[in-house]
């Protein structure tokens, strides 16, 4: 479950940050310049979660009818792993505007990865892509819940349609990547790996999945090596359990070269030496 709110909060944080540049443009509620709505924003980026939620509460008493103070309520809310008052949170957002699109994305992202429910998250997903059709990762995060629900490609053309807004999307990369492995497209799998750890060489994700596509290929050295690189960066036991998978299937298959390598040499000795006691008669 750690690891589900530490995405979760990651994906928050991110949506955090890109508001009040989406925003900027048309940006004029009458709390813009209030240093209170200011430090609380900074407070939530820095992790001080318990602060930011009592600031915004304050400015809501002020301001109850604004979607971007019940928006930004549910992300203090999700940092203090209180999810189901931070659902009412989001959805009074979305209440008062029902075109509220980062409203919408995190709502979605809580219910595919905190209540597990995918057709709710495809719902709000959909919705998003009508919003704003250009939008590439509202593409990518539609991909990962219809990957979640099986339909793998539902997800390969949501995904061909975010990387053909934006190319260098990694996460899009990656996440197509992963189709294409569960689908065996191998070759199209370690290409998508390859292009995005191009574009992001830190990206664990891309990293671990060409460390599969490789040893797919029986690429086995390359594949030990790349794992090597994660083990190096994190501490996942994951990692460590497949690289010793992958040496443990290196060196079987070099010992069984070397068994046939013995074998095709005792057949040909047996072979020579047969001709050569015939030649004497």
């Amino acid at each position: 479950m750690a690891h589900k709110w530490l995405a979760l909060l990651t994906a928050a944080l991110a949506i955090a940050s890109a508001i009040p540049f989406s925003l900027a443009a048309e940006f004029s509620a009458p709390f813009a310049n209030d240093k209170r709505w200011e430090q609380a924003r900074k407070d939530l980026a820095q992790g001080k979660a318990a602060e930011a939620r009592a600031a915004f509460e304050e400015l809501l008493r002020q301001y109850p009818n604004d979607a971007d103070l019940h928006l930004f309520h549910g992300m203090a809310l999700l940092r203090l792993r209180d999810p189901q008052t931070a659902i009412l949170s989001i959805k009074r957002a979305i209440g008062i505007n029902g075109e509220h699109v980062d409203a919408r994305t995190l709502l979605g992202y809580v219910e595919l990865e905190i209540r597990g429910d995918i057709p709710a998250a495809i719902k709000e997903y959909r919705k998003v892509i009508e919003l704003r059709p250009n939008l590439a990762d509202a593409h990518s995060n539609l991909a990962v819940a219809l990957k979640k629900q099986g339909d793998l490609d539902g997800a390969t053309a949501s995904l061909n349609k975010a990387l053909e807004l934006k190319p260098d999307n990694v996460g899009a990369l990656t996440t197509r990547g992963s189709v294409f492995a569960e689908l065996g497209k191998w070759s199209e799998a370690r290409r998508d790996f390859e292009q995005a750890l191009k574009l992001s060489p830190s990206d664990e994700g891309a990293l671990y999945g060409l460390s599969q596509a490789l040893r797919e290929a029986k690429e086995y050295g390359a594949a030990q090596s790349a794992l090597s690189e994660l083990i190096s960066r994190s501490g996942n036991f994951v990692y460590w359990l497949e690289w010793g998978r992958v040496v443990m299937i290196r060196y079987w298959w070099a010992l069984l070269l070397v068994a046939i390598g013995w074998a095709a040499k005792g057949k040909l000795r047996g072979k020579f030496m047969k001709a050569r006691t015939e030649a004497n008669g």
